[in-house]
């Protein structure tokens, strides 16, 4: 195959980024030669991460409603028109083979242009419940690439392929040696039992909230560690607040980037339900509560998170109730060793280790077909 062009285009979070380096460094490794061009949204996190991942990427100045009244909704049509226009240029200019969309604020301009142009373009839908934006793509997408069964409900059947989400390479079923490595990088007793809370890449102010409230009434008597992810918006704010506090037992951290040994060391994890971070805890094999964001369209978090608990892989906590519940909830989990291996061995069985891969190849197939 000579030198196949094709354009991964969205982003906005970990949960969109991760999976698509994920595709690209699985089409490099199987074809060399490809050239890959990253499309995303101005001013989000995806314009710092794939350039430092050795991907080039151009920007597209569309942002995403507002839930609130806001005059920014009010430029909204614009931004996405221009985006649209971008898009054709972008296209022009690179000349792709397929558009690869993964969700997030630029997917929807780039692939709704490159259809215009008649280039084949192939969706990644990482959660149970399809947004509307997806929906409305897949109708002229020649391949939907699916995380969830039962997808037929959004998407024409004969283009689904159930492949799971791809994931980051280094996130597989910890070993003991990473456990004892991860003890060490962390700082940690490894006679005890560990916590992992972490409330994604931005951080959550309903977990901050529960642990806030923990940390007061029974932070310095607990007798496990917690490892604390409070994201970049919080990170100086709850620095402050464990300033005044005496707590070895507790790290915060902005973000994680060896989220392989956080893994390795939590006996439990609290977190919100993406659809990538559900995916690498079923390869890592990890009992966690999950407490969905309600600030997301369609309540897909819910549905991804419903999905696990009805098979006995996970318990999950609403986010209303979380500053309440969730702490105890998880303080009860660590007690009790043969949940943790029934959760443990029921959300292994449901991981898709080589959904990155997969993917790839279906996208150069496409290129393949058109070539």
């Amino acid at each position: 195959m000579s030198n196949p062009r094709i354009i991964i285009s969205g982003g906005g979070t970990g949960g969109h980024i991760f999976p698509a380096l994920s595709i690209a460094d699985s089409i490099k490794a199987i074809e060399p030669s490809a050239e890959i061009l990253f499309v995303g949204a101005e001013g989000r996190m995806e314009m710092e991460r794939v350039p430092a991942a050795g991907y080039p990427i151009k920007g597209l100045p569309v942002a995403g409603l507002k839930r609130k009244l806001s005059l920014e909704n009010l430029a909204l049509p614009f931004k996405v028109l221009k985006s649209i226009r971008l898009a054709g240029r972008i296209i022009k200019e690179f000349k792709p083979d397929v558009a690869v969309g993964v969700g997030g604020y630029a997917s929807a301009p780039m692939l709704w242009a490159a259809g215009r142009h008649g280039i084949p373009t192939l969706i990644q839908e990482q959660n149970s419940y399809a947004g509307l934006t997806n929906k409305i793509l897949g109708k002229r997408a020649r391949k939907i690439c699916v995380a969830y069964e039962g997808m037929e409900r959004f998407f024409p059947a004969e283009r689904i392929m159930l492949t799971g989400n791809p994931i980051r390479k280094n996130i597989n079923r910890p070993t003991p040696q990473e456990r004892e490595e991860g003890f060490r990088y962390f700082g940690l007793d490894p006679q005890k039992k560990t916590l992992f809370v972490v409330g994604g890449s931005l951080g959550s102010a309903t977990l901050n909230s529960a642990m806030k409230r923990w940390v007061d009434e029974k932070g310095a008597k607990a007798p496990y560690q917690v490892i604390w992810q409070s994201g970049r918006y919080y990170k100086s704010g709850i620095d402050k607040f464990l300033a005044d506090r005496e707590l070895p037992n507790v790290r915060n951290y902005d973000f994680i980037s060896h989220m392989d040994l956080a893994f390795a060391v939590a006996d439990v994890i609290i977190s919100r339900a993406g659809a990538g971070t559900i995916s690498e805890l079923c390869v890592a094999g990890k009992a966690t509560i999950f407490v969905p964001s309600p600030n997301v369209t369609e309540d897909h978090q819910t549905h991804n998170a419903m999905a696990l608990v009805r098979k006995d892989a996970a318990l999950m906590v609403a986010d209303c109730e979380a500053v309440e519940k969730l702490m105890d909830t998880a303080e009860e989990l660590l007690g009790d060793d043969a949940r943790i291996a029934r959760l443990e061995e029921n959300i292994l069985a449901l991981a898709r280790k080589d959904a990155g891969e997969v993917i790839a190849r279906e996208v150069l197939a496409l290129v393949n077909d058109r070539k």
